[in-house]
């Protein structure tokens, strides 16, 4: 199947039930396809939208839709195809991803009512870490909880898969992929099979993000309910959107703006030094439960493009067998930011590496393969 693979074209629909909604679709070679501003009032105007550019730049139909879907909650491990049971099902799922499930439910909903007759597949974010051991998935909760659903997921499952994928010829025993974006984390996988990830029953938790906090003391939780009398959605608003980068640095949660002005800014300093920080801590607690470092990959917007970042992450990880090196790792300014894929030294115990992954691409094989299968 890997050789039929063609990509025809890429898109989104920005600012969905928002002023100043934005549609784009390029070729495979970036080329602008269409680029239209408007109003799109909710998420049926929206794929609407898609299907009539698909058909007036003389695209073809899909045959089927694939969805990136946050959080299976326990009860899905893998990808499904979508009907009227699944989606009762993913909405009764809504109070474990409120920021993201609702939308996607839409979205589903939107083809559906447009397009009755193509089939369209739900793949969970989570489904990868379902098979970590139960041990990386609890918490020091009594067992109801459990019970109800409460444990760590981990998230950016779809694109650890394609790192994995990327990587069958290597054959990586102990590996950690770091998936560096606004929203970050890192997953432990040996031998193929997922160990622990630093998200956990939210895509809030783990090392701090661009906007998210990351794990916290539950403690300063409580502070905030009994001294600043702070409810749910005002907790909500503050760890997702007001936290991380931002916050600590009061200016922005784009890394490339912080890395830009943090030779003269101490505050944009301080937040990608703690970005950095926390990224090498958690590296660290995954290489012990790895037991060792053979390969590790950075992966994301930040891991893919922020030199400067990988190597403050890796720094003082040499008893890992980390060792980059500069020229390789895009440090060099006459080569204008350019990396290679290897960015560790040829003496380096530990291979480190830079793959671009691909979601759309995990996802349209799981679509392919439940379509073609029923």
């Amino acid at each position: 199947m890997g050789e039929k693979e063609t990509l025809l074209a890429r898109g989104e629909v920005e600012r969905i039930a928002l002023r100043g909604g934005r549609f784009r679709m390029r070729d495979p070679e970036g080329r602008v396809l269409e680029d239209a501003q408007g109003e799109f009032r909710e998420h049926e105007t929206a794929v609407s939208a898609v299907f009539s550019a698909l058909k007036r730049l003389a695209l073809p139909r899909p045959s089927a839709v694939g969805h990136r879907v946050v959080h299976g909650g326990p009860a899905h491990a893998s990808p499904a195809i979508i009907g009227p049971r699944l989606l009762e099902e993913l909405k009764g799922l809504v109070h474990f991803a409120p920021l993201h499930l609702p939308y996607e439910i839409r979205c589903m909903e939107a083809v559906a009512s447009h397009f009755p007759e193509i089939p369209q597949v739900a793949c969970f974010d989570t489904a990868f870490h379902r098979r970590m051991p139960e041990v990386a998935q609890r918490f020091p909760l009594p067992g109801s909880f459990w019970d109800e659903g409460v444990r760590r997921y981990g998230f950016h499952g779809l694109s650890y898969e394609y790192i994995l994928s990327a990587l069958a010829a290597e054959k990586p025993g102990r590996l950690v992929i770091a998936h560096l974006g606004n929203g970050a984390s890192m997953a432990a996988v040996k031998n193929g099979l997922p160990l622990d990830t630093t998200m956990g029953f939210t895509p809030t938790g783990g090392f701090m993000m661009g906007t998210r906090s990351g794990d916290l003391d539950p403690g300063v939780l409580l502070y905030l309910m009994a001294e600043k009398k702070y409810d749910a959605q005002k907790m909500a608003r503050l760890v997702n959107h007001q936290a991380g980068l931002l916050g600590v640095s009061g200016i922005s949660p784009d890394m490339k703006t912080l890395l830009d002005r943090r030779r003269d800014d101490p505050r944009a300093a301080l937040a990608v030094d703690m970005f950095c920080y926390h990224a090498r801590r958690h590296l660290g607690a995954l290489a012990a439960v790895l037991g060792g470092l053979d390969t590790l990959v950075f992966t994301g917007g930040i891991g893919e493009r922020a030199a400067p970042v990988r190597q403050d992450i890796c720094r003082g990880l040499e008893h890992l067998g980390i060792h980059l090196d500069p020229d390789r790792n895009g440090l060099d300014p006459d080569k204008n930011g350019a990396h290679s894929a290897v960015i560790s030294g040829p003496a380096s115990p530990c291979k480190v590496m830079i793959i671009p992954t691909n979601e759309d691409l995990v996802i349209a094989r799981h679509t392919f393969k439940l379509v073609t299968a029923n």
